[in-house]
Parts: structure tokens; C-alpha cells; sequence
């Protein structure tokens, strides 16, 4: 494929890679497979699915979106090798957060800017949430191995069964389903749970108000 193409479909590209990163769970029952094979294969996808967004006239930014990019993928490849090390999956978790963090802002900024709707705007607009989601994912995670008391319920027998437990958290944190299975144990974890809550409400409300506003100015 060409840059062309992932230029032209970068945000259908990022929302099929993302949830596939998030949900292949669903189709896999040997969770040290999905830790040692998976999860970095996951990754490389993603990364191919960011690949549109980072080309253009911002050369730094492509440069450190490579950069970064190479240490995310190397990161889960040790996983197997360092799967006892409390230290290797705080620096995972930490550069997984800002890689996010990073990919959501320009998603965001896109969202932002055009005055028209079209399945761009909409496919950033999915992109976004789930982006939220691994955010949210991945600084709990953070909290859980730094204080494996972080949760009450969750199964911590391997790192995949950590993740896909967050995962499934963090959604039903977002839609307000919450049907208390996983709970947060420590001040810390109570506080961030309650704060992504907030974030997951605040981005539908502001995100039905741009896509409002959009819609009206497209008809006018």
C-alpha cells in the first residue's frame, strides 16, 4: 500500500486498528499466546494505522511519532522475558500513555477544525473515544502493577488478563454501565476511575455539539 492510501484512509485505517487492539481478545482463549504473539503484532498494526496521520509537512513530529513508535513496539516484546519485573511495565504503561496521548491530540485537533461532515469526521470521532479508552487502559495499569491492590476482582494471572480486564472496565466505565464485577480499591484508583468517567461524559457531550455545529453549517 501506499503513503497515498494511508493518507487517504488514515482515520478508517486507525479506528479498524484500534479495535482490533483492544477487542482480538474476543477471539482468543490462550492469553500467554495473545502476551507473546499478540500483543506486538497488535502494536505493529497500530502503527501502521497511525502511519497517515503523522505524514505531511510536520517532519519533527514524524520523526518522533518513528521514534517513539520503535520503543512502543520493542516494549511488549520483553514481556515474556521481564513479565516479573515491576519496573519494565511501569516504563511500558507510561509510553503507551503518551503515545495515545499524542495520537488523540492531533485526532482532536481534526475533529476541531473542518466545518463540514463527512466519514473522516466521523471515523476520528469513533478513533477518539476509543483512544480514551486505551488512555484510561493503560494509566490503570500503571496504578495496578506500581499497587497490585489496585483492584478488587481483577484477574491478575497474566499481563494479557490484566489488560483485557482493564479494557472491559474502562468501557463500561465510559458507557455508565458499571456493573461492579472490577472495582477500584485505593484512593488512587477511585479518583482516576471517577475522573475518566467525567472525561468519557465530557468528550460525547462536546463531540455531539461539533458534530451539531458542523451538520448546521454544512446545511446553511
Amino acid at each position: 500500500m501506499s503513503l497515498a492510501f494511508f493518507a487517504k484512509r488514515k482515520y478508517e485505517i486507525l479506528l479498524l486498528a484500534l479495535c482490533q487492539h483492544l477487542f482480538v481478545g474476543i477471539f482468543l482463549t490462550d492469553l500467554d499466546f495473545y502476551t507473546r504473539v499478540i500483543w506486538p503484532l497488535n502494536m505493529l498494526i497500530l502503527g501502521a494505522g497511525t502511519i497517515g496521520l503523522f505524514s505531511g509537512r510536520h517532519a519533527w513530529r514524524h520523526r518522533i511519532r518513528n521514534l517513539h513508535f520503535v520503543l512502543i513496539l520493542l516494549l511488549p516484546v520483553g514481556i515474556p522475558f521481564f513479565r516479573d519485573v515491576p519496573w519494565y511495565f511501569t516504563l511500558l504503561n507510561v509510553n503507551y500513555v503518551v503515545y495515545f496521548a499524542f495520537i488523540f491530540g492531533d485526532v482532536l485537533r481534526f475533529l476541531i477544525r473542518p466545518g463540514y461532515i463527512n466519514t473522516d469526521i466521523l471515523s476520528a470521532a469513533a478513533c477518539g473515544y476509543l483512544l480514551l479508552i486505551e488512555l484510561s487502559v493503560f494509566l490503570l495499569q500503571f496504578c495496578q502493577y506500581r499497587s497490585p491492590a489496585s483492584f478488587k476482582g481483577i484477574d491478575t494471572t497474566s499481563p494479557a488478563a490484566i489488560f483485557t480486564d482493564l479494557v472491559y472496565f474502562c468501557s463500561i466505565t465510559f458507557t455508565s454501565i458499571g456493573f461492579g464485577d472490577i472495582t477500584p480499591a485505593s484512593h488512587e484508583t477511585k479518583l482516576i476511575t471517577s475522573f475518566i468517567g467525567i472525561a468519557g461524559q465530557f468528550y460525547t457531550v462536546v463531540l455531539v455539539g461539533i458534530l451539531v455545529s458542523k451538520f448546521s453549517s454544512e446545511r446553511q
